[in-house]
């Protein structure tokens, strides 16, 4: 039961960051941009969030510190992809390299180490505790004591649900994506619907990178971000954008990710790191698979 439970709560916190950063995917998917540049903006929450909590001993200036650092990359993708017209793809992919090469190098001249940063002066984001539910066996296990920004992520999931679905910017953000020239022949600006949906994007994957490196753990390292952009990006595809169907499949990652943890000690760690990148290709081929079924039976 332990073991359940361990696995359980490692699959929580392993789903968090991609369902965050997915989340934030999912708003600028139905405003029409291809962003890729959701690894970028998480690299940079994680190291901003850290300089935050550090120089200033609070998490919570860390937390704003790490969305400030989402919504730098964002302004960039902004002004190259929605002002400029650059092609969305090259600027993700030029924005992902200019995060790691930002990070790197502010960690190294900034904190004066290289790979990674760890200090007693990091205050990491709190843990919250449910007095009433953690005495209800195997239910308070797992529900009490998880991180703030867990329960943040399992918020943010019903109200983007709701924003998309159920109101006028909703709309209109669907519109962007769906027929652009039509809203903006109806007066609404599409570009400026694609500017809200990259800062909100932002600041979601702000909160995804200050959970990397003030709740998952306590520290920046060099590229901590692993890749895990580009798992929310997969995870915003298969479903196509939906917030519910997004945290469905971001705990199905969670839980390869946390399955890997506990087979380090059958399999080797490089081969158990590899679990959760095996399962996104694995649901992308089989995505593939059906919906090419789905065109076959169109035509």
């Amino acid at each position: 039961m332990t073991i359940f439970i361990g696995l359980i709560n490692g699959m929580i916190s392993a789903a968090t960051p991609i369902l965050l950063s997915a989340l934030g995917g999912a708003l600028t998917y139905y405003a029409g941009i291809f962003n890729i540049a959701m690894e970028g903006m998480m690299l940079s929450g994680a190291f901003f969030a850290v300089l935050g909590s550090y120089y200033f001993g609070n998490w919570l200036i860390g937390m704003l510190f790490g969305i400030l650092g989402a919504l730098l990359i964002a302004g960039i993708f902004i002004l190259f992809s929605v002002v400029l017209k650059v092609d969305e793809f090259v600027t993700g992919v030029g924005l992902n390299m200019f995060s790691v090469g930002l990070t790197t190098y502010l960690l190294r001249q900034i904190f004066k180490v290289k790979g990674a940063f760890t200090d007693p002066g990091i205050y990491s984001v709190p843990k919250i505790r449910l007095p009433f539910i953690e005495k209800i066996p195997f239910v308070g296990d797992i529900i009490s004591n998880q991180n703030l920004i867990v329960w943040i992520a399992f918020i943010a999931t019903l109200l983007v649900n709701y924003f998309v679905f159920k109101t006028q910017f909703g709309l209109r953000l669907r519109a962007a994506g769906y027929n652009r020239i039509c809203l903006d022949t109806s007066g609404v600006s599409s570009d400026k619907i694609k500017t809200v949906s990259l800062l909100l994007c932002a600041v979601l994957c702000g909160f995804a990178g200050t959970y990397l490196s003030l709740g998952y753990v306590t520290l920046f390292s060099e590229n901590m971000s692993a890749g895990r952009g580009w798992i929310s990006l997969a995870a915003v595809i298969l479903v196509s954008g939906n917030p519910i169907g997004i945290a469905l499949v971001s705990l199905l990652f969670g839980l390869a990710d946390g399955l890997g943890l506990y087979l380090q000690h059958i399999f080797p760690s490089q081969f158990t790191s590899m679990l959760p990148y095996i399962a996104t290709l694995a649901a992308l081929f089989f995505y593939s698979i059906n919906n090419k079924k789905k065109m076959e039976v169109k035509l």
